[in-house]
């Protein structure tokens, strides 16, 4: 359940409506306020709206007031609200707001107008101002800063306005949106343009809009500015300029120039400068009157500098002063009927059309009225070249060479032309005179990368040694020959003859071209194909020496070009001949007799019946003196077949005699191995008999090792094993560990002591041993010494026979050969018995046997 205790704090408000009456009223604290059963507070306690100095806010629907202050109800005591008005609220006391009031525009701080800037406001009701000012709905006005703008609800701020900066040389064009009176009180109607060309911050009125920002051109003495009016006006200096009409601002008017609103800049002029060599024709020049001159020209000279005027053009821009050296000319023409002067310095009359000289050395400038056709410098020639001169009146073409020739105003250099088959081999022919002059050339590739030639040089042409070249000359229908080597010089009617000549094997025909033709001796090849009269095809490839004979006369020398392709029809001829005496024998007797069969066909025989050394052409003296068969070839499988079984039986001949060569050369080999073998077997066995010797040492060497290292080993392996026991104590438990160590340490060291001990004590037995053997032997030694001297040596001498003699007798008495009987602690003497065991006789009585050895 809710608390019907409302507590208001200060500065807060709440709206209660009653449910009885339906009016909502409003609530203000401090209060304590109790709701009652048929009220309903309608939010919790809002703060007042508070509106701090320097701020505002806008309230929608405002309650309306008495003149006093007091907001005003109606009959059931409702608050009556302005609907749909505005109410701007500057900074007051905190206010609530009563029911059916909005906050349309937060609290908002007042706007703060800078210097150089306003407000453009725009009335939204008719109302007068505090200052008794009436404003109808519509009207526009500025608020200029520096200041603090207060709201009205009357007023609509449409725009914030800058101020324009106009530096120097600076202007703003402004526009006029409704007539005006601009900041300088002149009347301005809608749509006008202006320029306010002052120095400083301009804020524009109410009724001015900024176009834009000119900047001004600067203008030095080589820059000027070419403006044309779009409009007929008055300028500053009070001139009027018509629509269209353009004029030239230079330095000498203003440095700086700003274009006015109806100046239209076209561009910016350049200074034409013209150096002490130089010179221009104008075109159109600007008269007095300050108006161009269709049609006139004018020439001014260096040195110079000035501005081309609105509508004149330069000829041919700026052109150098013609200076003529002594071998130098100009040929000029006149335009139109002027007066000059010659070279004598006598006025003359030069018609319109007429053509003269300027000769040099000198500096000429030609005026408006001549017109310059050609500068010409005299062209000198050697011996071997020469020019093509045309008279241009009455057409006749001639040569001139070996000397400095200048052309006269009624000549002219004519240009030869020449097929382009013919410029390609005479630009090859350049390139390498020596050699490619004497070869032929493709026609395919004959106008491909063909330099360009001077076509009004004579065209010459280096014969080659041995060589021949053909010059027809058209205008006079006729033809020279020139042998080289020459060099040919072509006159304006004369062309070379092109030998169309075949190529190839098999020849093809028209395939090169060539200038000159080479007098030989040389060779061709052509390849043909023939039949046996068994229909035999094969394929020969023949080669022939020629050589051309010169004719006794000079003026038969055109019999050597009486048939351009003399190659193709000598192949042809010969290879008819060829086939035609081939045709008339077979496989087999061509096989074995080809050389003379074909030289028999080529040749002939005369009328000895002998074969001839050569064949002659008669219609161009073309002489054949050798054939050579460089390869035959079938063309037919079956003749191939027979081919190849017979070069098989051949290489199976042959292939036999080498498989027994081999054979027997194999055997010889294995012979030879088998000796090596058995000889290599021998070594090795006595090398393997030498190696089980070394091995049989090395294994007794390593069984002593063995034997020797097995204590070494178990002794080491029982210190290992005590040390593995010691470290897998010491990894159980560190104290056992150490108490571990420390007793294996002090046994070690007491077993080593005790083994050094017993070391010492068997050594010491050792060596006393020793010393009692060596005392006890020096002793019985001395004993022994000691008897045999005491006795004497015949009483030890009897003692020794006296027992073997005794035993031989009993021996003898029981009839035994020998018998031994002995407690085992005596040395024995068996020499008897052991004759007696082999059956020897007895020693010679007069031997005593010896006695025990002591």
């Amino acid at each position: 359940m809710e608390d019907p205790v409302i507590r208001i704090p200060p500065y807060h408000y709440v709206h209660v409506l009653d449910l009885n009456s339906n009016v909502t009223r409003v609530q203000v604290g401090p209060h304590t306020y109790i709701q009652q059963d048929h009220e309903r507070v309608m939010f919790a306690p809002r703060c007042m709206v508070m509106v701090p100095p320097r701020h505002y806010c806008v309230v929608l629907n405002p309650v309306a007031r008495g003149p006093t202050g007091a907001v005003l109800v109606d009959g059931a005591g409702q608050a009556r609200l302005r609907h749909a008005d505005l109410d701007i609220c500057l900074a007051q006391e905190p206010f609530p707001l009563y029911p059916g009031e909005e906050i349309q525009q937060g609290v908002t701080p007042l706007q703060v107008v800078l210097a150089d800037t306003a407000l453009r406001l725009w009335a939204l009701l008719d109302f007068k101002d505090e200052d008794g000012n009436k404003f109808v709905a519509g009207d526009e006005w500025l608020f200029e800063g520096p200041g603090t703008y207060i709201p009205r609800k009357e007023v609509e701020v449409a725009e914030m306005l800058q101020a324009t900066v106009i530096g120097h040389n600076q202007a703003i064009r402004l526009r006029a949106r409704k007539e005006c009176l601009d900041r300088y009180g002149t009347r301005r109607v809608t749509g006008e343009e202006w320029l306010v060309k002052q120095v400083g911050a301009y804020l524009p009125g109410v009724y001015e809009e900024v176009v834009d920002v000119v900047d001004a051109y600067i203008l030095t003495d080589k820059k000027a500015l070419h403006l044309r009016a779009t409009r007929t006006f008055e300028d500053e200096q009070g001139r009027v300029w018509r629509t269209g009409e353009e004029w030239l601002v230079t330095q000498a008017q203003s440095e700086a120039y700003i274009p006015e609103v109806f100046e239209e800049v076209v561009t910016e002029v350049a200074v034409t400068t013209l150096g002490p060599r130089q010179y221009c024709v104008v075109l159109d020049p600007v008269g007095p009157n300050g108006q161009p001159q269709l049609g006139q020209q004018l020439v001014v000279k260096g040195e110079k500098s000035f501005f081309l005027q609105p509508g004149e053009r330069l000829q041919a821009g700026i052109q150098d002063v013609y200076v003529l050296s002594e071998d130098e000319r100009l040929l000029l023409q006149a335009l139109q009927t002027i007066k000059d002067t010659n070279e004598e310095g006598t006025e003359v009359t030069r018609q319109a059309g007429d053509r003269w000289l300027a000769r040099g050395p000198l500096e000429y400038v030609p005026p408006a009225e001549v017109a310059v056709l050609e500068r010409r410098r005299a062209v000198a020639l050697a011996d071997n070249e020469g020019i093509y001169v045309r008279d241009i009146r009455t057409g006749k073409v001639r040569v001139v060479t070996g000397q400095t020739y200048m052309l006269t105003e009624a000549e002219e250099l004519w240009e030869k032309e020449l097929p382009p088959g013919v410029e390609a081999l005479l630009a090859e022919a350049l390139g390498d005179t020596h050699d490619m002059d004497t070869r032929v050339h493709s026609f395919s590739s004959l106008d491909v990368g063909v330099p360009q030639r001077d076509c009004t040089r004579t065209v010459t042409y280096q014969v080659p040694h041995n060589a021949v070249v053909q010059v027809y000359d058209y205008r006079e229908r006729r033809a020279r020959v020139v042998l080289g080597p020459e060099l040919v010089v072509l006159g304006p009617g004369e062309q070379l003859t092109v030998l169309s000549l075949s190529v190839g094997r098999p020849k093809r025909p028209h395939a090169r071209r060539s200038l000159c033709l080479r007098l030989g001796p040389d060779f061709c090849a052509d390849i043909v194909t023939i039949e046996t009269a068994d229909h035999a095809r094969l394929q020969l490839q023949l080669a022939y020496n020629w050589h051309f004979e010169m004719p006794e006369d000079p003026k038969a020398l055109g019999r050597l070009f009486s048939i351009p392709d003399f190659v193709g029809e000598a192949c042809k001829a010969l290879a008819s001949r060829v086939r035609g005496a081939v045709a008339a024998v077979t496989f087999d007797d061509f096989h074995k007799n080809s050389n003379r069969l074909i030289c028999s066909a080529v040749f002939g025989f005369d009328e000895g019946g002998r074969l001839r050394e050569q064949l002659r052409f008669a219609p161009n003296g073309l002489v054949v003196t050798s054939v050579d068969i460089q390869s035959v070839g079938p063309v037919d499988q079956r003749t191939c077949d027979d081919l190849q079984r017979s070069v098989q039986l051949a290489i199976e001949i042959a292939t036999n005699s080498q498989e027994a060569a081999a054979r027997h050369e194999a055997e010889r080999l294995a012979q030879e191995a088998r000796g090596r073998l058995e000889r290599q077997r021998l070594l090795d066995q006595a090398e393997a008999e030498r190696a089980r010797r070394e091995l049989l040492e090395l294994e007794a060497l390593s069984a002593a090792v063995e034997s020797a290292g097995a204590a070494r080993a178990e002794a080491q392996a029982r210190a290992e094993a005590a040390r593995i026991e010691g470290e897998a104590a010491i990894l159980q438990a560190k104290l056992k560990a150490e108490a571990i160590a420390i007793e294996t340490e002090v046994e070690l060291s007491r077993l080593e002591r005790a083994q050094a001990q017993e070391v010492r004590a068997q050594r010491a037995r050792g060596e006393a041993e020793a010393e009692r053997a060596q005392a006890l032997a020096d002793v019985e030694a001395s004993r022994a010494r000691e008897v045999a001297a005491a006795l004497g040596p015949e009483t030890i001498r009897d003692i020794a026979r006296a027992g073997p003699e005794l035993q031989v007798k009993l021996l003898q008495g029981l009839g035994l050969q020998s018998t031994l009987i002995t407690d085992g602690t005596a040395p024995l003497n068996l020499f008897a018995t052991a004759r007696g065991l082999l059956g020897l006789a007895p020693p010679p009585e007069g031997s005593a046997p010896q006695g025990p050895t002591l």
